[in-house]
């Protein structure tokens, strides 16, 4: 039995789009905590362009946005149980600010958990990568032969150009032939 991709939300952040480590943990199906703990033991493989840490303000800016989502999805489905909207539990506020991940750093996620949802996207890139060459080198080897084919035309149309210029003459009427005059001429 498959079970179901779950919903990530992939944010603009800095002008680029991430998916915060929350959400990272569940596609790979490992909780946060482990995936930030592989993180933070492989952080040498992620550059500053594959993932980093929100600020403090941006940590409050989401924090405020999906305050305001959960406060309009509670006020407009009515009765909801108090168990489900108010969990007062332990965890349920972060202790550090998350990390957000592009999609090069989610790639290379996949490389470090040990999940077995981690692994299957790990070779799944992989293989869609390959895939993407060999469309690649198709793609190459047509465009060389259509860049053959335009230098044949293009060699063809000049060749062309020369025998209509060279039969334009003779597709033209002849001249009038010089006739004697009839009558006196003064």
């Amino acid at each position: 039995m498959r079970s179901k991709a779950p919903n990530i939300t992939i944010l603009t952040i800095r002008d680029q789009k991430v998916v915060l480590d929350v959400d990272l943990a569940r596609v790979y199906a490992v909780p946060t905590k482990r995936l930030n703990e592989q993180f933070r033991r492989n952080r040498k493989r992620f550059p500053k362009d594959f993932a980093f840490q929100l600020t403090a303000e941006e940590y409050e800016d989401l924090r405020s946005q999906f305050a305001t989502l959960k406060e309009a999805r509670q006020s407009s489905v009515g009765n909801w149980s108090q168990t489900a909207t108010l969990k007062r539990g332990r965890g349920q506020h972060r202790k550090y600010r998350p990390w957000a991940f592009t999609e090069h750093g989610a790639l290379q996620v996949a490389n470090i958990l040990r999940s077995e949802r981690a692994i299957a996207m790990s070779i799944y890139v992989i293989r869609a990568f390959i895939e993407l060459r060999e469309k690649v080198a198709t793609n190459a080897a047509i465009l060389k032969r259509l860049a053959e084919i335009d230098k044949t035309l293009l060699l063809h149309d000049s060749a062309l150009r020369d025998i209509y210029q060279k039969l334009l003459p003779l597709l033209s009427p002849p001249p009038e032939p010089l006739r004697r005059q009839i009558g006196f001429s003064v």
